[in-house]
């Protein structure tokens, strides 16, 4: 048996987001600049100040899920089977050929928060009776990896990460170093996410650090703009299928892309606000391109963390010109969250599909909404309009509450790995 690492590749590609219920529509829609934010209709949000959020549309969990089954789980653990069903379809993986061997890491940085909301709701108003025994399975973070696994039929490593905002991106590079050790053949990997909901909007409210920029829903997320005045909450999930290499191959799978890279840091900083000089994330970002075995000249395109908040748009701009130097005035940057809104734990998930795509497709998403630049945020952001490049090489940054730092590095694949 070869000494040699085990590679890990993209097979497949799953999504549930504010611009599509699938990888293909919602491609198309960011590559086009629209935006699939809009003033909340979920409910009622006369009470709280942000009324604008990227909510699913059009989503029936019962095209990917039995009905029954449905009604016992929340919507977050709904949009990760509908994401992994799509993923696995793509891939053309047959689970149950080889269950044991193949996993999941599904992450959540909330988990079932309109469940929380409606059983506290029937706490405080009608009693204990009246909270519903599948309160905790439907609440707790864990039940998107357990309902994918168990509706997907997997029996490999199976776990689930919580690091905030960045819970994405770290299931998916969890899930890589799975493979690279030999754990399993293949991984359903990504994030999923649920909090348009008062609780949700109430919570992330008094923080201050939502866009109050209620009359105009679609220009509300404003990455790196001199006007941007916080985040937009959004909802979905994204899962990608990792493979071995020679497992891909062995069974004839078309490859996507590799993932290359995987760095994480600590801000140890602050519970929320980021370390505004930018160190700790690029320290992240230098990790995933020495684990790639590549410099900052290689890297095609970042997709930013780029949330719109003003204090974190500015650390990451610091952050890429530490990590990059020179070159960090040359690669395209942007955020995809200006079209999505931020999805939380789901972020840098979708982010990684957008990444895939970005290769294979050789498009550069726009950073929409960016129309005054913040004089501090003064790299190439892609505003307005997608560009068309030869991608070969793409990193994604998501950066969580609590100082959690992540980037993932794809590449092109290569079939001799040069």
């Amino acid at each position: 048996m070869s000494d040699a690492p085990r590679r890990v590749v993209v097979t497949g590609l799953g999504i549930i987001c504010p611009l599509g219920n699938d990888v293909e529509s919602s491609w198309r829609r960011l590559v086009a600049g629209e935006s699939g934010i809009a003033t909340i209709t979920r409910f009622d949000p006369a009470r709280v100040d942000s009324r604008v959020a990227g909510e699913v549309k059009g989503f029936d969990p019962a095209d990917f899920i039995e009905r029954r089954a449905a009604r016992r789980m929340d919507a977050y653990s709904q949009y990760a089977v509908a994401a992994a069903r799509q993923a696995v379809d793509d891939a053309g993986l047959d689970v149950a050929a080889e269950a044991e061997d193949i996993g999941a890491v599904v992450a959540s940085g909330g988990g079932g928060l309109k469940t929380f909301e409606d059983q506290q709701r029937a706490l405080f108003e009608r009693g204990p009776r009246a909270v519903s025994p599948f309160f905790a399975t439907m609440m707790i973070p864990n039940m998107g990896a357990a309902h994918v696994s168990l509706h997907l039929g997997t029996k490999g490593p199976l776990q689930a990460v919580t690091t905030a905002c960045a819970a994405g991106a770290g299931g998916i590079g969890d899930a890589f170093e799975i493979i690279k050790r030999g754990a399993a053949v293949a991984m359903l990997a990504g994030g999923a996410e649920a909090p348009v909901n008062e609780t949700g909007l109430a919570a992330f409210g008094a923080m201050r650090a939502l866009s109050t920029r209620n009359d105009a829903p679609e220009e509300a997320s404003r990455p790196f703009d001199a006007g941007r005045d916080g985040f937009v909450i959004a909802e979905g999930a994204a899962i990608l299928v990792l493979e071995e290499l020679e497992h891909a191959r062995a069974r004839g799978a078309r490859v996507l892309a590799e993932i290359v890279g995987y760095g994480m840091s600590s801000e140890a900083f602050h519970v929320a606000l980021p370390d505004e000089s930018g160190v700790p994330q690029a320290r992240a970002m230098q990790a995933a391109l020495r684990e790639a075995g590549l410099s900052p000249d290689d890297v095609d395109y970042v997709n930013a963390h780029g949330t719109a908040t003003p204090a974190g748009d500015i650390a990451e701009t610091r952050a890429l010109k530490i990590a990059f130097g020179a070159r960090a005035a040359q690669v395209p940057v942007s955020s995809t969250k200006s079209m999505t809104g931020h999805p939380l734990g789901a972020a840098g998930a979708m982010e990684a599909v957008f990444c895939v795509r970005a290769i294979t497709d050789g498009v550069v998403p726009p950073t929409i909404n960016l129309t005054d630049p913040d004089p501090e945020c003064d790299l190439d952001f892609v505003p307005g309009v997608a560009r068309a490049a030869s991608v070969r090489v793409a990193m994604s940054n998501s950066f969580g509450f609590g100082g959690h730092d992540v980037s993932l590095v794809f590449s092109r694949y290569d079939e001799d790995g040069g």
